[in-house]
């Protein structure tokens, strides 16, 4: 009986706990901004990227991930290389590319989001792979505040 009852009770609590994550999500796409969720952390969309000047539609932390990874699948499927330009963000379409703004020093580098995370702190927005860190110059600091702007392209 016991078992029955946690065949049931398993599945419902499964999907309750997914349910809430991706609410309130709506694809950059849509250029809607939103400043009721405007905030540290929080991803707020507006008008894609053009021109420097554009507000970031996200502020807060990046860091990266490399080596212990390479050769593992990613979220979307395709094996992760820290050689190569790539990113991973929690919300995100697979395939939008981001610019990544350091805040300090104003270097950029344009990412193509494959991956899901950051996960455990809700301060960091993106992991971004070697290669884009050691643009940015954050590999020896291993974090560092950014902006991101959804753009085009590379």
């Amino acid at each position: 009986m016991r078992f029955a009852v946690a065949l049931l009770v398993f599945p419902l609590l499964a999907c309750a706990g997914c349910a809430s994550r991706n609410e309130g999500f709506r694809p950059p796409a849509t250029a809607i901004h939103d400043d009721s969720k405007q905030g540290e952390g929080d991803l707020t969309f507006a008008k894609m990227a053009t021109a420097p000047n554009v507000a970031p539609d996200q502020v807060g932390l990046a860091t990266w991930y490399g080596a212990a990874f390479a050769g593992k699948k990613t979220s979307n499927g395709e094996r992760f290389d820290p050689t190569k330009y790539t990113a991973a963000h929690r919300k995100l379409p697979f395939g939008t590319w981001v610019e990544v703004r350091r805040a300090d020093t104003g270097r950029t580098v344009r990412v193509r989001i494959n991956d899901r995370g950051p996960w455990g702190d809700d301060r960091r927005i993106i992991d971004l792979s070697r290669k884009a860190a050691q643009d940015l110059d954050i590999v020896r600091e291993g974090v560092s505040r950014v902006e991101l702007r959804v753009v085009s392209g590379p």
